[in-house]
Formats: C-alpha cells, structure tokens, sequence
C-alpha cells in the first residue's frame, strides 16, 4: 500500500473551482502528493482578489465544460497572476488552447481530472512556468540592453558631431562623466541626449 509523502508545508496551491466534487477530487490529489497548504476558492466572485490576498505558489483551475466567457475570465487570471498556472477543462478546441497559451496557463488538460494525476500536473506547470519566465527574463534583459546602447550611441554622435572627435574618444568622455559623477553610463548618455533634444527644441 503506498503511503502519503510527507507534508509539504513550503507549497501553497490554490483551486478554483465551483464544484466542491471536483475540488475535493484536486484536493486529496494534492495531499496525497504531501502538499499540505491547499485552499478551494470559487470563480464566481472577486476571484483576483481572493489570489492576490492568498498569494498561492501555484493556481489550478477547474472548468467542467466552460463558455467562451469563463475562459476567458480564467485566462485573464492566468495573465494578471504571475503563477504558474493548471487548468482542467472537459472539453476543448484548437482556438480554446492557443487561447491558453498566448494566456501563459502552463498546463492545459483536457478530460483528464484524475487525483494520482494532479502532483505530475503541478510540477510540469511548475517547470514550463519557470521555463518561460526564464526566456521573458532574458529576452527583456535584450531589450533592454539594446534601447540603451541605442541612447549611448545617440550621445557619442552629439559629442562627435558638436566636438568634433572620434567614437572611441566620445566614449571615453562619456565613461570618464559616469564615474566622476557615480552613475551608470546610459544615464549620462540619456542626460546627455534629453539636453540636446531641449536645446534643439526637439523631442528625445
């Protein structure tokens, strides 16, 4: 006979779910699986707001057989909770699914509410949420690094252009300017470039 894992008392997972059948059937999944902090909350009514306040590490949801207007509700869930999030729906289409992901819910199961289940569900959505964040850190990280090197470029052909030296000495000029005033070179670089646009009576 296999036994429970030990209680997990680190994870916290939220259901939602207006079937109490349903929810108990999420619930004693979850436990079996040691995870010990499990709240049910209704869809119905300020659902946001009860997620925000329970702060889960985790949201499933529990759909029977949804309108097109409770998915969305739920996907709008998916977009403003930054958890990883499960759903459970009955039946679905191909627009239902990409809906979910353009949504980020990180696991879609369809006809598949089965307690042995659930723990497996939970880590897979775990580890695509994860995934995911990672890439959204990084490509933000390269959007960003590229809008500043678009500013620091700006800045060295104003002191090129208003100077009249090279790139590499308009950069040192403005290296040397961030370290004697303790800031970070795309700062002065965009210091530099909102001052030119005002006296040019431009925009930056």
């Amino acid at each position: 006979m296999n036994r429970p894992d030990p209680p997990d008392t680190t994870l916290t997972v939220a259901i939602v779910d207006d079937n109490l059948v349903r929810a108990a059937i999420l619930e004693e999944g979850l436990h079996m699986a040691g995870i010990a902090q499990v709240s049910v909350l209704s869809g119905k009514t300020n659902l946001l707001r009860q997620l925000v306040a329970l702060d889960p590490d985790v949201v499933i949801i529990d759909l029977e057989d949804p309108s097109r207007d409770v998915l969305e509700q739920m996907f709008q869930v998916s977009r403003v909770v930054a958890r990883p999030v499960a759903m459970f729906v009955d039946r679905s289409d191909r627009a239902m699914i990409e809906a979910a992901v353009d949504a980020g819910v990180s696991a879609y199961i369809v006809d598949g509410l089965k307690r042995e289940r659930v723990k497996p569900i939970v880590d897979m959505a775990i580890s695509r949420f994860n995934a995911f964040s990672r890439l959204r850190g990084e490509l933000e990280a390269t959007r960003t690094e590229l809008a500043e090197r678009k500013v620091i470029d700006r800045a060295k052909g104003i002191l090129m252009k208003n100077r009249g030296i090279g790139e590499e000495e308009a950069y040192a000029l403005l290296r040397k300017t961030a370290m004697n005033q303790s800031r970070k070179l795309v700062e002065v670089a965009r210091s530099l470039v909102t001052a030119a646009s005002l006296l040019d009576g431009g925009e930056p």
